[in-house]
């Protein structure tokens, strides 16, 4: 068994407050038991998971770190919200929230804007105060990034958000211009001393020795982040692993654990190795605070919702089934192009957008 998995099994053994009594083993099969008593021990880097499911099929709940706030195992991505049609997108947010997701990711530069203000047309009538809003800004500098968190904040139709991330860390020298005097964590810090924001965190999706030295970076300025962000997903495993160098290091340092790309942007689909419901338990079963996917469309927010209904923690058998099906596929990052390629580098397609 790979680090993360058997990090997560030697946690403290506890259940969330909420949770069923734990069942008699004698009414269940063998099997069933197996699952109960790891979905009961998986726990987060600070507290207790909630159960994969209860009884009333309710998205389970996650603490973020070392924060105390509960989030939704399931967290709607918000690029995807700028694809489909207007009111399609607001049905998704507002169906997405109805149904017990309450993480919504966004990003200032996703489809110009678009998303952003989508989203905050969405949060009208009481929406708002039901959900934990994170958005991404792409400034590297303290002056840029302030015009980007106050854009951000009129387009999402808001005073604050809960968690604000520097988004795309993906450069070998964005750690130190990040933390350089005027640099963007000046804004970041100013945003949260204003109540602009509560938490704070970064993303990225590149390589995991950037996160690392974006970790090392932080602690050598006496700085804690909040969140990270990056891929989780079935092919992370065998390549260039955020699972394997990262998450071990959130987990100890009790940083929330944003999983992404759970599909690779549906491009891990092409292999045919995993399907989209696997993919999703399989990320969910790390211990990610919030797995986040876009849905473009209604069918694609009920497959996700289903997913998250349905998880119950995997057993090893069944994860390591998963890795082998998925290793050969895997193992030279084809299907991770937001890694091996400049596909989903905004920045470097738009070096203006860092200031």
């Amino acid at each position: 068994m790979n680090e993360p998995h058997q990090l997560a099994r030697d946690v403290r053994n506890s259940t969330h407050r909420d949770s069923p009594p734990r069942p008699d083993r004698s009414g269940i099969s063998r099997r069933d038991f197996l699952k109960l008593s790891v979905a009961a021990a998986l726990v987060g880097a600070t507290g207790r998971l909630a159960w994969a499911a209860d009884a009333k099929e309710e998205i389970p709940r996650r603490q973020l770190g070392r924060t105390g706030q509960q989030v939704s195992l399931l967290g709607l991505g918000g690029f995807h919200l700028g694809l489909p049609d207007e009111q399609e997108s607001l049905r998704i947010v507002r169906t997405a929230i109805d149904n017990g997701v309450n993480f919504m990711d966004n990003c200032w530069d996703y489809t110009g804007g678009k998303s952003e203000t989508r989203m905050g047309q969405a949060l009208r009538d009481g929406y708002r105060d039901r959900v934990f809003l994170m958005t991404k800004i792409d400034g590297r500098d303290r002056r840029t990034a302030q015009k980007q968190i106050e854009e951000s904040l009129r387009r999402l139709q808001t005073d604050r958000v809960d968690l604000l991330q520097l988004h795309e860390v993906i450069h070998a020298d964005d750690p130190d211009r990040a933390f350089a005097d005027g640099g963007v964590i000046e804004a970041l810090v100013e945003a949260r001393k204003a109540g602009k924001t509560r938490y704070l965190g970064f993303t990225g999706h590149k390589a995991p020795s950037i996160h690392l030295k974006m970790l090392e970076t932080a602690a050598a300025h006496q700085f804690r982040f909040d969140a990270v962000q990056m891929p989780l997903n079935v092919m992370d495993a065998h390549f260039n692993s955020f699972e394997k160098q990262v998450l071990p290091v959130l987990v100890q340092q009790q940083i929330g654990v944003l999983g992404m790309k759970p599909m690779g942007g549906n491009v891990i689909l092409r292999s045919q190795t995993a399907t989209p419901v696997e993919c999703l338990h399989y990320a969910m079963n790390l211990p990610t605070s919030v797995v986040i996917t876009g849905c473009q469309s209604m069918s694609n927010l009920q497959q996700a919702l289903d997913a998250a209904r349905s998880f119950r923690a995997l057993t090893k058998y069944e994860v390591d089934g998963l890795l082998a099906r998925t290793a050969d596929a895997a193992r030279d990052g084809r299907y991770e192009v937001y890694k091996t390629t400049q596909n989903f580098d905004g920045t470097v397609r738009h070096p203006e957008w860092m200031g």
